[in-house]
């Protein structure tokens, strides 16, 4: 199902979430009505790994968002404990962040849950498992596979991801120092592997607290979306995720819509 933009702003506008900040049930766009631009994520799973890499480019980029003056506003799947832990990792402020359950801001938006395949004799969580495990291997999830490689094999369209000095901890790897994609691959783009080690790392700290990050399985396939609104709530740009690491039109430059 699609919406025109009045339905998506007055749907959002509507929408009240457990804010992680304070566990308070708030407005979503609470404090966004001053504001040049408006950008509204709904992710996935917080422990989907999708998540975690779009909060890293917003970290990366956060001067550059601030000076252009939008406002973020996030809601994920998962509880207050959820929210406060992917909070902690990827230094995405509590204050932005809701979340809702049961996926139903998704619902009400159209999202594509998935693949949804029925296996009568599993559990709901054990079909979403399953289905998961599907779209990783790219089924209903056009696009994965490619997108893993490129993880691998670099990508000069990208910029570089890891500077020489900062040194890549928390991966079943000894630590990796920047330098180190520098004499595999040279300098000032994606790298071969640079991009699939900090995949990996997300990985490590999903699987090593996986109980908090997805306290509930049923959802694991369910994708999100990307909005982008002017001062009038009139939107701008909207991306629908369709595929596992699909979260952005541009995987190369995944913020690139912001500055257009």
């Amino acid at each position: 199902m699609l919406f025109n933009s009045p339905d998506i702003y007055s749907i959002l506008s509507q929408t009240q979430r457990l804010r992680v900040s304070d566990g308070e049930i708030k407005p979503v766009l609470d404090g966004c009505s001053h504001t040049s631009k408006l950008l509204v994520l709904i992710w996935s799973q917080l422990g989907d790994f999708d998540n975690l890499e779009y909060a890293w480019w917003l970290q990366r980029e956060k001067e550059q968002i601030q000076a252009t003056g939008i406002t973020i506003r996030a809601i994920g799947i998962g509880d207050r404990n959820s929210g406060i832990k992917f909070c902690e990792y990827t230094g995405f402020p509590q204050e932005w962040l809701f979340v809702d359950a049961k996926a139903q801001i998704h619902s009400l938006l159209g999202l594509y849950r998935g693949l949804s395949l029925q296996f009568p004799l599993l559990s709901t969580s054990q079909t979403a498992w399953l289905n998961l495990m599907l779209m990783c291997a790219g089924i209903g999830s056009p696009g994965t596979l490619k997108e893993v490689f490129r993880g691998y094999k670099g990508d000069k369209k990208a910029p570089q991801l890891i500077a020489d000095e900062e040194v890549v901890r928390g991966t079943p790897l000894p630590p990796i120092k920047g330098a180190f994609f520098k004499a595999a691959g040279g300098k000032g783009f994606q790298r071969p592997f640079e991009l699939a080690t900090l995949r990996l790392r997300n990985m490590t700290e999903v699987l090593s607290n996986w109980k908090i990050y997805v306290p509930d399985s049923s959802y694991l396939t369910q994708r999100g979306g990307t909005f982008l609104f002017d001062s009038q709530g009139q939107l701008i740009y909207e991306h629908r995720d369709r595929s596992i690491l699909g979260f952005a039109e541009n995987m190369s430059n995944p913020l690139s819509f912001l500055y257009k």
